[in-house]
């Protein structure tokens, strides 16, 4: 029971932490601890399908854990969704968990055909439940924050955790540490900071085709006095990918963010580059916008 509630404790305060305003701190933790251990409850009859087409099972697999990623119709579902992160990180998971954990995605589509081609063109060949009538939302009432659609279950599917590992590597590293086991959470590296100079904090991509993917880059200067090392990046969109250097970085040497941007539609955008590293002032927020026609 007191590890239960350390880790109830522990990710309330995650999830407020993310926040900068404090109502909606305490609104967050108290969500986070009403839903921690509720039971998430799933009628008969869900189909899911590898993109769009072949019916994979239609009934909520059995496994020591689930991951269970709803999203909704509002806003960008591609945005929401982040599947070449979420791909990237249960190949991790599958390669050390011995099939213990399954993983749901349920998608409430405004466009049942943007969604298939989303999944197509990410090559997600992950079975995806389309519940074209909301159905499990209206069943459990999820909370009104999207940040808060994503829950870790038990056998028993009771919340054991609560948040979207795709946004904050705080809530990824939790979700690991319920799931494998441990008695401990892991604190954060004791590691030593460095300072870092950035190139250019917003870029603008002009007007361009929307078929076709738009590149730019952002240099990070390690001007401190050990080496630079980034724990991860996030983007705020499906649609913006990052490639970097894995290698620490030395003093006095850079490090390149490539950020590629391929458009779902045309349209006005504006989207975020989260940079988690050992520098002061860490995470940095980078921008790029631009104009897909």
């Amino acid at each position: 029971m007191l590890k239960v509630i350390l880790y109830i404790n522990i990710f309330a305060a995650l999830m407020s932490f993310h926040s900068c305003q404090k109502k909606v701190n305490v609104e967050i933790a108290n969500v986070v601890k009403e839903w921690t251990n509720s039971e998430i409850k799933f009628d008969s009859g869900y189909v899911f399908t590898r993109l769009g087409k072949d019916s994979i099972y239609n009934s909520i697999p059995k496994s020591g854990y689930k991951i269970l990623v709803y999203t909704d119709s509002i806003g960008c579902v591609g945005c929401n969704l982040r599947l070449p992160q979420w791909k990237e990180w249960m190949k991790q998971i599958d390669s050390i968990s011995d099939n213990k954990v399954s993983f749901l995605f349920f998608v409430h589509p405004k466009d049942e055909t943007d969604l298939l081609l989303l999944l197509q063109r990410q090559n997600f060949n992950v079975p995806v439940c389309i519940d074209k009538n909301n159905s499990l939302n209206k069943l459990n009432h999820f909370p009104a924050n999207a940040m808060l659609h994503t829950f870790l279950l038990d056998e028993h599917n009771k919340v054991l955790a609560i948040g979207n590992p795709m946004h904050n590597p705080k809530i990824k590293e939790l979700y690991m540490n319920i799931i494998f086991d441990k008695q401990k959470i892991s604190e954060a590296e004791d590691k030593k900071q460095t300072k870092v100079m950035i190139d250019k904090w917003c870029i603008d991509l002009g007007a361009f085709d929307w078929k076709k993917q738009k590149s730019c880059e952002f240099i990070l200067t390690n001007i401190g006095q050990e080496l630079l090392v980034v724990d991860n990046v996030i983007t705020s969109c499906g649609c913006t990918t990052v490639e970097y250097s894995k290698v620490p970085v030395q003093p006095e040497k850079n490090l390149i963010l490539k950020v590629n941007y391929m458009a779902e539609r045309p349209e006005y955008f504006n989207k975020t580059i989260t940079v988690y590293c050992n520098a002061e002032d860490s995470p940095f927020h980078l921008k790029i916008s631009g104009n897909a026609k």
